[in-house]
């Protein structure tokens, strides 16, 4: 008896059906790991809004060292990952296992490139002396640049982490997307691993503006 009937007749018994359970849960499990990042980084969120708040003139004066090129440069590498995730998703969601598979190694690829922009980005800001505690030589040597280019560099980093471990996930559903087989379960993973990467690239949205962006008349 083929796959189709015994789903057919267990939805027809009131049964839960395999597949959309297995689904929902791999789903859930994402959202609720999702949330408690989202918990971290919000703690981040707000130690820069008090920051903000209590010395925007400090802030502004800080936010003038990033570089703002490489941040616009990174943000755009990060939609266009995104985009190839949506479409990697989309892909396996049709059974379309090599076009699933080269879109997630393009994925890969945009991550790998971000991280070595943003790699590029701290030598520069070594050399500038922006490190705090390490090597800070900034000339507005004050409290607030300290702390600004504390959390830059605490939530960026972080960041990179969180990409970092996505580029390695992304590679790794790749190769075993050799397989001639595509099932449901794959797909799953597949759609999953895209929930965690659009958050990875959501946090960066955030953290975009509040660096490289600081606009004292907003």
């Amino acid at each position: 008896m083929s796959a189709a009937p015994r789903e057919i007749d267990a939805g027809a018994r009131g049964e839960l059906d395999p597949r959309a359970w297995r689904a929902e849960t791999a789903s859930l499990g994402m959202w609720v790991f999702l949330a408690t990042e989202l918990m971290f980084f919000g703690g981040l969120f707000l130690a820069y809004l008090y920051l903000r708040t209590h010395d925007p003139e400090g802030v502004a004066a800080a936010s003038v060292h990033t570089h703002e090129w490489l941040g616009t440069i990174n943000t755009a590498i990060l939609l266009t990952s995104s985009f190839a995730m949506a479409l990697a998703v989309h892909a396996a969601k049709q059974a379309r296992r090599k076009a699933a598979q080269r879109l997630l190694v393009v994925t890969a690829a945009f991550g790998l490139a971000f991280l070595a922009v943003k790699g590029i980005e701290y030598g520069l800001e070594w050399r500038d002396g922006l490190v705090p505690g390490l090597h800070f030589t900034l000339a507005q040597n004050t409290r607030t640049a300290t702390l600004f280019f504390f959390l830059y560099f605490v939530a960026t980093g972080i960041h990179a982490v969180h990409l970092a471990i996505g580029v390695l996930t992304v590679l790794w559903i790749a190769w075993r997307l050799r397989a001639a087989a595509l099932p449901d379960w794959r797909v799953d993973e597949i759609d999953v691993l895209g929930l965690y990467w659009h958050f990875v690239d959501a946090i960066w949205i955030f953290l975009y503006p509040l660096f490289y962006l600081v606009n004292l008349n907003a």
